[in-house]
C-alpha cells in the first residue's frame, strides 16, 4: 500500500461524499495503491450511515466507528493504528484541509523529507478560533519548551517510520503535533490553501478547547509543577526576610503582643517549604500516575472493509 488517508469524523455528514469524491481525483494523480480511513469519532448526526452507504462496494474506503466520542487525537491515533500505508495523511473531514494539496504535500515529501506538513498560508477560521489557537499555542510553547506555529495542525503527510515511533508513544494524552515533533525525523512546512470550512462550525466550544489545553499541558509538561517549586521558594525566601524585619520590630519593642512574631515567621516560612514540597512530590507522582492508569485510549464498536 502506497498512501494511507487518516480522517478523523464529527459532524460532517453533509461533506463526507464531496470529500471523498475529490479524494479519489487527487490520490489517483500519485498512486492507484491507497487506503481511506475515515474514524467515526461518535458523531451525533448520521455520519456513519453515510460513511457505510460511501463505502459500500469500495474496498479502498475502511471504516472505523468508535464506542463514543473519545476526542479528535484519540480518533486520529485509531486510524494511525489501523494504516499500512508507506506514507499517510492525516486530514480533517470538513473540506477546510484541500485534498488537491495532498500531491503537492507528496511530491515534496519525496525530496528528502520524512514529515511534511501543512503550513495555513490564510487561516480561514472565525476571529474567536484564531485568538484562542494563538492563546493556546502561546502558553503550550512556554511551558512544554518548543516552538509552536498556529499555522500548522494535524494536515501533513508523514513517512511510515514516523507513524510507528508515532504509535509506540505511550501516553494517554494524545496531541499529534506534539508526538511528531518529539519524535523527530526530517520535517519541513509547505505552504498550502485553507478553505472556508463546508459545513457547519467547530465542535470545540470554549470548555472543549480549556479541557483539551489542560490535558495536553498536564501530559507533555512538567514545567507548571516546576513553576510551583519556584512560587514555593519565593514565598521561603520573602518569609526570610520577613522574619527578620519582624524580629528586628519586636527587639525594638514595636510589636508588644505575646507570640505575634513567632507565629507569623512559622505561618509564612511553612507555608513556602509546604508548597515546595508538594510540588516536589507532584513531580514523581504525575509522571507515576500516567504510567500505571494503563487504560484504553480509544474503543473500537465496529470496522468496515478491514478484511475481518
Amino acid at each position: 500500500m502506497k498512501l494511507s488517508i487518516v480522517s478523523p469524523v464529527y459532524r460532517c455528514e453533509a461533506c463526507l461524499g464531496d470529500l471523498i469524491n475529490r479524494l479519489d481525483v487527487s490520490l489517483k494523480l500519485i498512486t492507484s495503491e491507497y487506503e481511506l480511513i475515515f474514524v467515526n469519532d461518535g458523531s451525533p448526526d448520521k455520519s456513519w450511515d453515510k460513511l457505510k452507504d460511501l463505502a459500500f462496494g469500495n474496498k479502498a474506503i475502511k471504516l472505523i466507528n468508535l464506542s463514543r466520542n473519545f476526542g479528535q487525537h484519540a480518533a486520529i491515533s485509531a486510524g494511525l493504528t489501523e494504516s499500512i500505508g508507506e506514507w499517510v495523511v492525516v486530514m480533517d473531514c470538513d473540506l477546510q484541509d484541500l485534498p488537491e494539496e495532498i500531491p503537492n504535500l507528496y511530491q515534496k515529501a519525496q525530496e528528502g523529507y520524512d514529515i511534511v506538513l501543512a503550513e495555513r498560508a490564510v487561516r480561514n477560521d472565525s476571529f474567536y478560533k484564531k485568538m484562542t489557537s494563538k492563546f493556546f499555542y502561546f502558553i503550550l510553547s512556554y511551558l512544554t519548551g518548543t516552538k509552536q506555529d498556529t499555522s500548522v495542525a494535524n494536515f501533513g503527510i508523514y513517512h511510515r517510520k514516523v507513524i510507528e515511533e508515532v504509535l509506540k508513544m505511550g501516553d494517554y494524552i494524545k496531541f499529534l503535533p506534539l508526538m511528531v515533533k518529539w519524535v523527530g525525523f526530517t520535517s519541513c512546512k509547505l505552504q498550502v490553501q485553507h478553505s472556508n470550512r463546508s459545513e457547519g462550525t467547530s465542535s470545540y466550544s470554549f470548555l472543549k478547547l480549556l479541557r483539551l489545553s489542560s490535558d495536553v499541558i498536564l501530559s507533555f509538561s512538567d514545567k507548571p509543577l516546576k513553576i510551583l517549586v519556584k512560587v514555593g521558594f519565593i514565598i521561603s525566601l520573602m518569609a526570610l526576610f520577613f522574619g527578620v524585619y519582624m524580629l528586628y520590630s519586636y527587639l525594638k519593642g514595636d510589636i508588644i503582643v505575646q507570640g505575634y512574631a513567632s507565629l507569623i515567621i512559622s505561618l509564612w516560612f511553612l507555608s513556602g517549604l509546604i508548597i515546595s514540597m508538594l510540588g516536589l512530590v507532584g513531580l514523581y507522582v504525575g509522571k507515576s500516575f500516567d504510567k500505571v492508569k494503563n487504560r484504553q485510549v480509544y474503543i473500537i464498536k465496529e470496522k468496515v472493509n478491514f478484511g475481518e
